[in-house]
């Protein structure tokens, strides 16, 4: 293909590629922003664990070097009820991990930092007024939603089954993520809890293309430039990547997990909610190991963080990713040490030679 022929989302978001790089909260910030908005995709912006502060210094240091557009991306979660029992059960199930580390199991459980999506998002967004506001677990409450529109950002939000995606294109979307199974981080799914439900990306991108009348970006298992010439025969606008742009000297992540990410092999990767509560996907860990990737103790997403934050004060300068969450997509084999613009212009080159 010498041209892209589908250009919808490339004339929506005001972008040249169509790539986006995903959000990725803890792990990207303004220089990966950067770097792929000057590629020609879109940069985005985790806002989900950042200050208005220091929201406000990245876009400042993003608009400094880059003239393209940005997506802010927030949580949209309801912060969950009180629950003690289930707290201090989850903590009791760590005890051994406290006393092995030399960790105070006495004192003060401390709180995860995840916030959702609310008044004070919504002004933040009414004053930077960036082009693209994404959401991850649905949409916010329509009367903030009507807000962010009406600075003229445009509006992107995943969805994880076809049921989704429509509710998401009844519910104000301009487009859809379509989240296939093999996506790394957390999944974007708000409808339901079971994890049974959830597919991979070649069942789920052709499936919502047919169902919605919006153009889907597909999400989960794109490492390269063949991932996205399938994303387009099946009928996806985009495509955007995240696990991929772990592997560039622009990614926020630890030693430690630059390790498990060079090492573990494709098949080690599984969805877990040890580490914040809600499904994510990671590299399998002690953790993971010892407790089952999924377990009911867990508190509410984000709570279950907490528990482990002291684990992980000891462990976590050591270069001890026992009690950390890795996250990866299961196409963690197909990333390449090289920065995060070359990756853009290489996925999108190849693509156009294929």
């Amino acid at each position: 293909m010498s041209t892209w022929q589908d250009r919808r989302i490339l004339d929506l978001l005001g972008i040249e590629l169509p790539i986006l790089q995903a959000p990725m909260a803890g792990a990207s910030g303004s220089a990966m922003g950067i770097a792929v908005g000057n590629a020609g995709g879109l940069g985005a912006l985790p806002c989900a664990m950042l200050s208005a502060e220091q929201v406000r210094g990245e876009i400042e240091v993003f608009r400094a070097a880059c003239q393209g557009p940005l997506n802010l991306n927030f949580f949209c979660h309801q912060p969950p009820a009180p629950d003690p029992e289930r707290d201090a059960r989850w903590k009791q199930a760590l005890k051994p991990y406290y006393e092995e580390v030399g960790a105070d199991f006495e004192a003060p459980t401390p709180v995860s930092n995840r916030a959702p999506f609310d008044e004070l998002s919504c002004q933040l967004v009414e004053e930077l007024r960036p082009e693209v506001v994404s959401f991850h677990f649905g949409l916010p409450a329509a009367q903030l939603l009507r807000r962010v529109k009406a600075t003229g950002a445009k509006v992107l939000s995943s969805a994880t089954t076809v049921e989704e995606a429509l509710w998401l294109e009844q519910h104000g979307c301009d487009a859809i993520i379509a989240m296939g199974y093999e996506a790394g981080g957390h999944r974007g799914m708000f409808l339901g809890s079971d994890i049974t439900s959830q597919i991979g990306t070649f069942a789920l991108v052709p499936q919502v293309v047919d169902a919605v009348k919006l153009p889907v970006i597909a999400a989960g298992g794109v490492g390269d430039h063949r991932g996205l010439v399938a994303a387009l025969a099946l009928g996806a606008s985009a495509v955007q990547v995240g696990t991929a742009y772990l592997f560039c000297p622009e990614a926020k992540v630890s030693p430690a997990h630059r390790r498990a990410l060079d090492s573990a092999s494709a098949s080690d990767t599984a969805l877990t909610n040890l580490f914040t509560g809600r499904p994510a996907r990671g590299i399998n860990n002690r953790l993971m190991r010892e407790l089952g990737p999924m377990s009911p103790l867990a508190p509410r997403f984000p709570l279950a963080g907490g528990a482990l934050m002291p684990l992980r004060a000891i462990t976590d300068p050591q270069g001890n990713a026992d009690f950390s969450n890795l996250w990866s997509g299961q196409a963690l084999r197909l990333g390449r040490h090289m920065p995060a613009g070359d990756l853009t212009r290489a996925i999108a080159g190849q693509t156009t030679k294929s």
